[in-house]
């Protein structure tokens, strides 16, 4: 373990009452963040799409089941994908297990990919997952709602050579940078008014870190997340952890 400060009850304890000042600031201000990102406009969504599901083909409105709010999060896992992306599927194992407290709330929560729907069944039965899991392979649901790259958005990255741990997270996934660069995750909020569906909030990349509960706990541990300066990304699904 690195070298830290070593203090006593005392120090502690002055240090802690500083840092609970930010804490709550940062509390407070999250919460007038929060009350922001709800006062966002609501977008009708007029493009008619269609998903497999387990339960046969179901359009955007069909996938509320019954309820006003839907989350879908667009797990990366592509048509020549042999198994779905490390990172997302460690979101995964968070938020399988809120999906009933959502649903007490009023919110559907689903995971949506482009791989033919046999492909993600067989991975989510690999993982013990639970939560409904969609594909959207048959429309253009992932790209409009930003959740695919183009061969010219990659162009610049993938021609720098500068790729980091992008060989190697494709390689898990069987696939190649760009194959695997095409997908990109992100978390899309809809409301049901009316009948109509509104698309009301999206985020992706540091912003999905808020349904990463592993994130928040390392936050909290004596020596963080440890990310800095790795050259590999640590991430693994979690039946592949030594």
């Amino acid at each position: 373990m690195a070298d830290h400060t070593i203090g006593t009850r005392e120090e502690y304890e002055a240090a802690r009452e500083a840092l609970l000042k930010r804490e709550k600031e940062l509390t407070r201000a999250n919460d007038e963040l929060t009350g922001q990102r709800l006062k966002l406009p609501w977008v009708p969504v007029e493009k008619e799409y269609s998903f497999d599901t387990s339960e046969g083909p179901k359009t955007l409105a069909e996938l509320f089941d019954g309820r006003s709010q839907l989350m879908l999060y667009h797990f990366m896992f592509g048509p020549a994908y042999t198994a779905g992306c490390p990172v997302c599927s460690s979101a995964a194992d968070t938020f399988n297990g809120a999906v009933a407290h959502l649903n007490a709330r009023d919110v559907t929560f689903a995971c949506v990919s482009r791989a033919p729907l046999q492909k993600l069944g067989a991975y989510e039965q690999r993982m013990g997952w639970t939560f409904p899991w969609v594909s959207a392979g048959g429309s253009d649901f992932n790209s409009d709602f930003g959740a695919v790259y183009t061969e010219q958005e990659l162009k610049p990255f993938l021609d720098s050579g500068e790729l980091g741990p992008v060989p190697a997270m494709a390689a898990e996934c069987g696939t190649d940078p760009a194959g695997y660069l095409t997908e990109r995750p992100v978390l899309s909020a809809f409301a049901l008014a009316d009948g109509v569906v509104h698309h009301t909030y999206s985020t992706t990349a540091r912003g999905l870190e808020a349904i990463m509960g592993f994130y928040g706990m390392l936050d909290r541990a004596p020596q963080g997340r440890k990310e800095a300066g790795e050259p590999n990304m640590w991430i693994r699904r979690h039946d592949e952890y030594a």
